[in-house]
């Protein structure tokens, strides 16, 4: 086999070059690429013998670590589809994921189990549950997983790489989660797309600090597989973890999202970090300029890659690092293989520097969503004029999010429909606020978003962590706006947290929940003041 077709095809291939390269490291143990290769076909085996039909989904709920790398590449060898769950969700969040895919098999650890036990009689479609990590196997359908795996058994291999290989659901900030249908096709034509552009190689050594769940995550798995490289898996708890693991481990390649980057630049560096990382990737959301700045004096050999990526499409964009000096705000242009256009809401393609909508088509676009047609219809469409003269025409994600292309063809992020903030005719983008307010110096983190109001139909609201030093910034920072930001884009109202913001399952500030929960306290405040004696 020369060239990869479906997502265990880049393990095997790596593995028949170099099956004592090191393939994963966790916790200051490792797996080469030939035991992990058997283990990942014990797993397979295991799948099979218990009657799990090809098609049908296998739940993972692990933190990161090597039996969660075996059961996902398990089940691409099995034939089955591998749907990954975020760890940090709740029992009842676990529950819908389990239930609308209908999960047969369901790989967890001795203490999540625990937490489930009040769920699983809900989700009647799961048959057995697998217990990685040490523990007692308990009551009902439990299997440990020393004994789950088996020899020598012939394993199953889904026909085509058009074939569903994972169900990667969303966090879930705007509603309950949706799973999004990811092909082998999607993920080993992605993992060939990215490992090309970030040059990835046999000798690097990447860092998973992103959920599995997460495209992102997972991506740092099949970019390292396909070229035969190492990957330390790491479920940090603080960012100085993550900076003492870059040091002992030697990492080349770190991807993370805005939040734990801002988080990194405001440490001091060891030098030894500098000595090693190739490069550094951002994804996920924009990152402020400041906190790029920061970056590259703490590692200025380290080439930066800033990108852009929708779990229905997996990556998109990408910006060559020799362009982050030159345009630090752009997302770039389209990965390799891939094709983004900026349409009107009509279909027509957008003037240099018009706002318009991002669309991806390719060989990344995913299959649609689980078991919503209503949902799939609207975000995967034809592109117009294309849409006659193909047995089946090619289908285009739509994302949602606003974009323009400059005259040079770099693309650049302005924000989500259903984010942006509309105010007495005006529409806002949240980045384009907060990256004012980065700017300023005066905040670690930030988070913009419009509140309802009867004259202007909205107003822009802020949530910010304080830049150590400055615990009382507000009337400094509002003086910095009026010097920065039009009239019409001045906060109404902002807010000082003395803890992080929260975040959604995938590291990302979560601007909804900071909305929700100001728009809650409003409504109390007011039927307080109702209930007051006039």
């Amino acid at each position: 086999m020369s060239t990869p077709r479906l997502l265990h095809h880049l393990l095997e291939l790596s593995r028949s070059r170099s099956p004592e390269a090191v393939a994963l490291r966790h916790a200051g143990q490792q797996l080469q690429y030939a035991e992990l290769q058997q283990q990942v076909e014990r797993f397979a085996c295991g799948v099979l013998t218990r009657g799990v039909a090809a098609g049908q989904r296998v739940g993972i709920y692990l933190s990161k670590g090597f039996e969660a790398v075996i059961a996902s590449f398990g089940c691409s060898r099995a034939g089955v589809v591998f749907v990954p769950i975020n760890p940090v969700l709740k029992p009842a969040q676990v529950a819908h994921i389990l239930q609308d895919c209908g999960v047969q098999l369901l790989v967890t650890s001795p203490e999540r189990l625990a937490s489930l036990r009040g769920v699983l009689p809900q989700c009647p479609s799961v048959r057995e549950v697998v217990l990685a990590g040490r523990g007692d196997a308990g009551e009902g359908r439990v299997t440990p997983w020393r004994d789950f795996g088996v020899e020598g058994a012939s394993c199953r291999e889904t026909p085509t790489d058009n074939d569903l290989a994972a169900i990667l659901y969303t966090s879930g900030s705007t509603g309950k989660p949706k799973g999004v249908m990811v092909s082998h096709r999607n993920l080993v034509s992605g993992a060939m797309s990215v490992s090309s552009y970030l040059e990835n190689h046999a000798g690097d050594r990447l860092l998973a600090v992103l959920p599995l769940s997460f495209d992102a995550g997972f991506s740092q798995l099949t970019t390292a597989f396909a070229v035969g490289a190492s990957v330390v898996l790491l479920d940090y708890l603080t960012p100085g973890e993550v900076l003492r693991t870059m040091v002992q481990e030697r990492i080349t390649g770190l991807t993370a999202v805005p939040p734990l980057y801002i988080q990194l630049a405001e440490l001091a560096w060891p030098a030894a970090v500098a000595e090693h990382l190739r490069y550094f990737a951002n994804t996920g959301g924009k990152m402020p300029l400041e906190t790029l700045q920061r970056l590259r004096s703490h590692v200025p050999l380290s080439r930066p890659y800033l990108m852009y990526g929708l779990t229905e499409a997996f990556r998109s964009t990408y910006l060559p690092p020799q362009q982050a000096e030159y345009r630090p705000d752009s997302i770039g242009r389209a990965i390799p293989n891939q094709e983004i256009l900026v349409l009107r809401p009509d279909g027509t393609p957008c003037d240099v520097d018009e706002p318009g909508e991002l669309v991806h088509r390719g060989s990344t676009v995913a299959l649609g969503y689980w078991g919503d047609v209503v949902r799939t219809a609207e975000r995967f469409r034809a592109l117009p004029g294309r849409e006659a003269g193909y047995v089946m025409p090619e289908m285009a994600v739509f994302s949602g999010d606003t974009v323009r292309r400059d005259a040079e063809g770099y693309l650049y992020f302005i924000g989500r429909k259903d984010e942006m903030i509309k105010s007495s005719g005006y529409r806002i983008s949240p980045v384009e606020v907060e990256d004012a307010v980065y700017a300023t110096g005066l905040a670690s983190e930030v988070a913009a978003f419009g509140l309802p109001d009867e004259r202007r139909g909205q107003v822009v609201a802020l949530v910010m962590v304080a830049a150590p030093g400055r615990a009382d910034a507000r009337a400094e920072l509002q003086r910095a706006l009026l010097r920065s930001l039009p009239a019409h884009m001045i906060p109404a109202r902002i807010d000082l947290s003395q803890q992080p913001l929260p975040r959604n399952g995938n590291g990302k500030i979560d601007r909804k929940r900071l909305a929700d929960e100001r728009m809650a306290a409003t409504a109390a405040a007011a039927r307080d003041l109702e209930q007051v004696p006039a």
